[in-house]
């Protein structure tokens, strides 16, 4: 290539209990089939990768993983608490007891055609799903590849959704054992479990004999069957959060006596804040804590405990973890540091405890957290290490910092922007961003997201949650650590890690700020102002210097003047300075304007105040934005504020920034987002044409699966030729010859004119182009040009390639980062673009809509649109290169990097000279699959 570097089927059926519960409990059963081992043994290794923690739909954690033979005695106990009526249905009879026979059998599989899970609360089990491979009876030989399945729950833990975790789970070890089809038997009389099958987005075929249904459904996902797997999983990811900042009751263990003690300051900020209920101090050696009885346990406590903030060292965590096992607690805020942010010991701990705590159905915020607080007056929830929170607001705020969760809160207070809820997350072993942001989608009190990342827990899924969320609420975020990563980032020649975000965010539509103070200049003007509906700006001020900043200000963000800037002039009195704004946010035709910024400076002696409410007054009705530099004040003082009843700042209050370049950017940065939410939010496409069965079969006889120990491989011109085609790409035909004969031969073959590109990148991707020779058109001329550069590389070894049309000369990359997944990049050929790192980064899957935006992102993009006279290049033509790429990479994990470069474009599309594909280990994608956390 141009560019190259070297069973049988069950005896018993079983049903779902029709107990008053959305879930139902059971479905289909067979006695297990004796396992394909002889000796009764599991003749596959334990499948540990099956093994999940999942938020089931009350909120709390159940865990799931493949049954053992250890688990007779833990499956008799299930099989005993289950009703008469669950046991019915479960078995189509009474079915009192499991006898030995069949004992052995439902504990032993193979974990292939004979799988089963258990639900595990603790050492309980709370439910069992199966599936017992089906035999052609036709031909019992043939490969398997249906299954009857079957699930059921225990009755005091049926309606949390656990029958459609299961079959979630069953169906995808089911296709990752090469199955395609579910059967179940179903008591006609069993109507909620038929609607486990149906709204799990399965076409599901039914028929009716003798009271039973039987069904069937093809187990491959389907764009509805996840769409119901999202929408389920942001409901239990959201009641999750619920439980954490809407507690009933909160337990501080190690609410100390002492007010230097962390536990102390807890217990008096939950006081302080005047909690809606019931908070218990837990404190074994003393009997009060600032006026509230302690309790030596938490089991002493008579109530339920909801939440339990941990405020003790980190060695004494273990001794209280029992105890809140014990009481049911939902929530855990683990105050305490000394975990990861410790080494490698507090690492193990801080795992320890999450285990724990996910086995016994808790959640935990932390470790080294801050603290929570929502400022609901319903709730009043200030479990956090910070006296004083902010007001009430409708702005939610995810911090991952404990440290700087507390200067976070003071510049929201000072500033004077209300929040509504507050998670600082600590080290984030367990509740992350993505948890936040399945809960701020569906809550009513939030209408803004703020976000201070330093890491991402499962960057793929932030984007598709962060996408949603976008659409209806703006997402502000910092990220840290932009310009630090590991050794392994900082030595690519791509910064993939910042790249990444920078992409991540771009296509979620997550308004991406650098510091702090541009997180809340941004977040004033979300919480408080509409969004513009375009780019045109009005500027009034009393300041003709001012105004001069302003306008150079919108230039510098691409924003434009909606007309001259007005200048009431120094001497101007408020009455002329209302009527000066009241007509910028009224001007219609040329003048009209999408926003306005309205900057005043006090002359001497003249007070502002009077000005202030003018502004206020003024500004109350209009639908357009207004931003203000204003008193020299940074926020909404309380002469910009619209009141609401209870004294804080509501809609229509004026945010006011120190300089007039803030407040254009924060204005720039909200306007760019409002385009983005106008803009369809678009589909994952993939093109016509793309043989994703034939591109696993050569990525299979490429024995990917056997490099685990030996890493990534480049693949040969044939190899990757071959991947390519599979996906719809092709190169421009050429061939890789030696010799003067063979060269003359070929290049006859594919016809003049033609180029000759030396092997290696050495060579040819260099801005003198010394290792190619381009446009040749006679064998004299390939011939003299295969003498030049035999001498300049020593090698006889060359590609004759035919010439592609003329045409901006584009590079189009596929890099693998671990934690995002693959990256594609886009830009055009040339040092300068090297240089300046003129490139457009997107992750996929990619809609059309990413295609196109990625395609027009460089700053070089002009060139190809027809700049200075130029041609305009085919742009569809490399959108759907883009989205062939795209899919290959997120069909194929294996390929690990994949470079289309030189990619030619012009009026007649784009034509692929040369390219560069490296297949290794596939790396895991923690977003794909059944629903599970982290």
């Amino acid at each position: 290539m141009p560019d190259t570097t070297e069973s049988t089927p069950a005896a018993t059926t079983a049903a779902a209990t029709t107990a008053a519960a959305t879930t139902p409990a059971a479905t289909t059963a067979t006695a297990d089939a004796d396992p394909t081992d002889p000796a009764g043994q599991a003749s596959t290794a334990y499948p540990r990768h099956w093994e999940a923690d999942i938020v089931a739909s009350d909120g709390r954690i159940v865990h799931l993983r493949p049954i053992l033979p250890s688990d007779a005695d833990a499956l008799l106990a299930f099989h005993q608490q289950l009703s008469d009526r669950t046991r019915y249905l479960r078995y189509f009879g009474p079915y009192p007891r499991i006898p030995p026979r069949d004992l052995e059998r439902f504990v032993t599989v193979d974990h292939d055609k004979r799988v089963a899970f258990v639900a595990l609360l603790g050492d309980e089990i709370i439910a069992v799903g199966r599936y017992e491979g089906l035999s052609d009876p036709k031909d019992p030989q043939a490969p398997v590849t249906s299954a009857e399945v079957a699930f059921v729950v225990r009755d005091d833990h049926q309606g949390r959704g656990l029958g459609s975790i299961l079959l979630e789970h069953l169906a995808a070890a089911a296709r990752e054992k090469g199955l395609d089809r579910f059967e179940a038997e179903v008591l006609v009389e069993n109507h909620t479990m038929v609607r486990v099958f149906r709204e799990a987005g399965y076409q599901v075929r039914r028929a009716f004999a003798e009271g039973v249904l039987h069904l069937e459904f093809d187990i491959d996902p389907t764009e509805r069957s996840l769409a119901v797997r999202d929408s389920r999983e942001q409901a239990a990811e959201a009641r999750s959060v619920t439980n954490v900042l809407h507690p009933t009751s909160v337990a501080v263990i190690g609410a100390s006596t002492d007010p230097s003690k962390v536990g102390h300051a807890v217990l008096a900020n939950l006081l302080r804040a005047n909690f809606s209920g019931p908070v218990y101090p837990v404190n074994p050696d003393a009997r009060s804590v600032r006026g509230v009885r302690a309790y030596a346990s938490v089991t002493d406590i008579p109530d339920p405990v909801d939440l339990a903030v941990v405020a003790i060292p980190a060695a004494g965590v273990d001794e209280v973890m029992d105890s809140c096992l014990e009481k049911g607690v939902k929530a855990l805020v683990v105050v305490s540091s000394g975990f990861a942010d410790a080494g490698a010991d507090g690492t193990s701990a801080e795992r320890k405890l999450v285990t724990e705590a996910r086995a016994h159905g808790m959640r935990v915020i932390g470790p080294n957290a801050l603290g929570v607080a929502n400022l609901d007056d319903g709730v009043r929830l200030n479990a956090t290490l910070a006296p004083d929170l902010p007001s009430r607001g409708r702005v939610g705020f995810f911090c991952q910092s404990g440290a700087l969760g507390t200067a976070i809160l003071a510049s929201a207070q000072s500033r004077g922007l209300g929040l509504s809820t507050f998670v600082s997350a600590g080290n984030r072993a367990d509740v992350s961003a993505n948890d936040l942001l399945q809960y701020w989608q569906t809550d009513t009190a939030t209408d803004v997201v703020l976000l201070y990342l330093e890491t991402f827990g499962n960057p793929r899924k932030f984007g598709r949650l962060a996408r949603r969320l976008a659409r209806s609420k703006p997402v502000v975020a910092v990220k840290s650590g932009r310009n630090t990563s590991p050794a392994r980032l900082r030595e690519a020649a791509v910064p993939i890690d910042d790249a990444s975000v920078r992409a991540l965010f771009e296509q979620s539509g997550v308004i991406r700020v650098e510091t702090i103070a541009q997180l809340f200049d941004t977040a004033l003007l979300l919480a408080y102002q509409p969004l513009p509906r375009g780019r045109r700006v009005a500027v009034v001020g009393n300041s003709t210097a001012l105004n001069v900043l302003v306008t150079d200000a919108l230039i510098d963000e691409g924003m434009t003047a909606a007309a001259d800037p007005v200048d009431v002039g120094a001497a101007a009195t408020p009455e002329e300075f209302g009527v000066a704004v009241e007509r910028a946010l009224a001007a219609d035709g040329a003048d009209a304007a999408d926003a306005l910024v309205v900057v005043f400076v006090p002359p001497i002696a003249t007070p502002g105040l009077e000005y202030a409410r003018v502004l206020r007054e003024t500004s109350a009705k209009a639908d357009k934005p207004v931003v203000a530099v204003f008193l020299a004040v940074e926020g909404v003082p309380a002469e910009l504020a619209q009141p609401l009843p209870d004294g804080t700042p509501g809609p229509g209050s004026v945010p006011s920034y120190a300089s007039p370049e803030r407040a254009v950017q924060a204005l720039s940065r909200v306007a760019r987002y409002a385009d983005w939410r106008e803009q369809p939010m678009g589909e994952l496409a993939r093109p016509e044409g793309i043989d994703l069965e034939a591109a696993r079969e050569v990525v299979d006889r490429l024995g990917v699966g056997d490099w685990a120990a030996a890493g990534e491989r480049a693949l040969t011109d044939a190899e990757a030729v071959e991947l390519l085609a599979c996906f719809g790409i092709s190169l421009v035909e050429f061939r890789l010859v030696e010799g003067e004969i063979a060269v003359a031969k070929a290049a006859k073959e594919l016809g003049y004119p033609i180029a000759l590109k030396a092997v290696g990148d050495r060579w040819r991707h260099r801005t003198d182009l010394v290792g190619v020779r381009l446009d040749l058109g006679s064998e004299a001329a390939v011939l003299r040009a295969y003498a030049e550069l035999m001498k300049v590389t020593g090698k006889s070894e060359v590609y004759v390639q035919r010439m592609a049309p003329k045409g901006p000369s584009c590079v189009m990359e596929v890099a693998e980062d671990p934690s995002f997944g693959s990256l594609l990049s886009f830009g055009l050929s040339g040092m300068a673009t090297q240089l300046l790192d003129d490139r457009a980064y997107r992750v996929v899957p990619l809609t059309r809509e990413d295609a196109a935006a990625l395609v027009r992102a460089p700053r070089a993009a002009p060139l190809l649109t027809g700049y200075r006279g130029g041609e305009p290049a085919r742009l569809d033509a490399l959108e759907d290169l883009a989205l062939r790429v795209g899919a290959m990479a997120e069909e194929l994990p294996e390929v690990r990097s994949l470079a289309l470069d030189p990619v030619l474009a012009g009026p007649e599309g784009a034509f692929v000279t040369g390219a560069r594909v490296v297949l290794g280990p596939s790396p895991t994608r923690d977003d794909q699959g059944p629903r599970r956390l982290r």
